[in-house]
C-alpha cells in the first residue's frame, strides 16, 4: 500500500509501472517519497511563516495543508512531464524550466525553517532594533514637548531672577539703614536720626514688596510647574501609548529583516539544503538510465499517436472521396431534361405569382 502512494506522488502511470520488475518500480517510488516528503516540509514550514503573521494554530495549520498541497501538486507535475530522451541535451532542456521553478520552491519552502531555526537570533535582532527604536520614539515624541516645557523652565527661572533682584535692593536698603545708624556712612552721625528713619522706611516700604513678589511669583511659579508636570505626564502617556505598536514589531517582514541581518553562510546551506531536496526527483529522473517504464511509456505514446495520425488522415480522405462523388453527382444532374423542364415550370410558377401579388397590391391603393 505504502508502495502504491508512493508510486502515486511519483505521477507515474500505474498500469504500465505495473507490468515493470520490482526495481523500476522501487526507482520511482523514491521519486513520490521525495516529492511526498517536499510537501511534508512545505507544510511545516509555510505553517510556522503564517502562524508569525496570523497567530494563530488553527489559521497556520489550514493555510499551511493548503500551501503544502500546492506544492505537492507542483512537483508532482515537474516530476511525471519530464520524459527520458535519447538526447541529454534535449532532456536538459524540458528539464531548465523545471529546475527553475524547483529553485523558487527551495526558497519558498528554505526562509521560514531558516527563521525558525535561528529565532533565538533573530529575537536578539529584533530586541536591538526594538530598543532603537523606543529610544528613537522618545526623542521625536520629546520633540514635541520639550519646547514648551523648555519655554516654561525659563519663566520661573525668570520670575527667580525677579525675586532675587528685588531681594538684593531691599538688603543693600538694609545696608544703607544700618550703616547710617552706626554712623559708618551716610551722614556719619552716630544713632537713629531722621535720615535713618527715612532711609528704615524705605526699606520697609521694599521688603513688603519683597514679600508681595515673593507670593505672587511663588504662585505663578505653581501654576507654571503644574503645567510642567501635565506636560510630562501627557509626554509619559503618548510614550506608553505607542510602546504596544515597538513591542509587536515581529512580524513575517521583520523577521527576514532580521534574517538578513545575520551571517549569511548558514542560512545560505540551509537554501542549498532545500534546492537539493526540492530538485532530488527531478536530477535523479535525469540521471537514471532510460528504463522498462520509459520504452513502455514511450510505446504507448506512439501508439496513441499513430492511431490519431491514421484516424486524421482518414477523415480527411473521406472528405475528399465525398467531395469528389458529389460533383460527379451534381454534373449527372445537371444535363437531366426533365429536372429542367420542373425547375423551369416553378420558375415561371413563382413569377405569375409574383405579378398577381403585385398587381393586387396596385388595386388597393388605388
Amino acid at each position: 500500500m505504502l508502495q502504491r502512494f508512493f508510486i502515486f506522488c511519483s505521477g507515474a502511470d500505474t498500469d504500465i509501472l505495473s507490468t515493470c520488475t520490482n526495481g523500476e518500480r522501487n526507482k520511482y517510488m523514491g521519486i513520490g517519497a521525495t516529492v511526498f516528503f517536499t510537501a511534508v516540509m512545505a507544510f511545516i514550514a509555510s505553517g510556522y511563516a503564517l502562524y508569525t503573521v496570523f497567530d494563530n494554530v488553527y489559521t497556520a495549520i489550514f493555510f499551511g495543508f493548503i500551501w503544502g498541497l500546492l506544492i505537492f501538486n507542483l512537483d508532482r507535475y515537474i516530476v511525471s512531464t519530464i520524459k527520458k530522451r535519447d538526447s541529454l541535451k534535449s532532456e536538459l532542456l524540458q528539464a531548465a524550466p523545471r529546475i527553475l521553478l524547483a529553485i523558487i520552491i527551495a526558497i519558498v519552502i528554505s526562509k521560514p525553517l531558516e527563521m525558525k531555526i535561528f529565532e533565538k537570533e533573530i529575537n536578539q535582532v529584533l530586541l536591538e532594533e526594538k530598543n532603537a527604536m523606543t529610544l528613537a520614539n522618545k526623542e521625536q515624541l520629546a520633540l514635541q514637548y520639550t519646547p514648551k516645557i523648555e519655554s516654561l523652565n525659563q519663566d520661573i527661572a525668570n520670575l527667580k531672577k525677579e525675586v532675587a533682584t528685588k531681594e538684593a535692593e531691599t538688603n543693600a536698603l538694609y545696608d544703607t539703614y544700618i550703616t547710617e545708624a552706626e554712623g559708618t556712612a551716610g551722614t556719619g552721625i552716630l544713632g537713629k536720626g531722621p535720615v535713618y528713619k527715612e532711609k528704615r522706611e524705605k526699606h520697609d516700604a521694599a521688603l513688603a514688596e519683597l514679600q508681595a513678589l515673593k507670593n505672587t511669583n511663588a504662585q505663578k511659579i505653581t501654576g507654571i510647574e503644574q503645567q510642567i508636570a501635565g506636560l510630562d505626564t501627557d509626554y509619559a502617556q503618548v510614550v506608553k501609548n505607542s510602546q504596544p505598536i515597538i513591542d509587536g514589531f515581529d512580524g513575517l517582514m521583520a523577521r527576514i529583516n532580521a534574517l538578513g541581518k545575520l551571517p549569511w553562510l548558514p542560512s545560505f546551506f540551509i537554501f542549498l539544503l532545500f534546492l537539493a531536496i526540492e530538485t532530488a526527483p527531478i536530477i535523479a529522473k535525469l540521471l537514471a538510465p532510460k528504463g522498462e517504464y520509459d520504452y513502455k511509456f514511450e510505446e504507448a505514446e506512439s501508439v496513441v499517436a499513430t492511431w490519431v495520425t491514421q484516424k486524421v488522415a482518414q477523415r480527411k480522405l473521406v472528405m475528399a472521396t465525398d467531395a469528389e462523388m458529389n460533383q460527379e453527382i451534381y454534373e449527372d444532374i445537371k444535363s437531366e431534361e426533365e429536372l429542367y423542364r420542373y425547375k423551369r415550370e416553378k420558375a415561371q410558377e413563382l413569377l405569375r405569382l409574383q405579378a398577381d401579388s403585385f398587381h393586387k397590391t396596385q388595386v388597393k391603393g388605388l
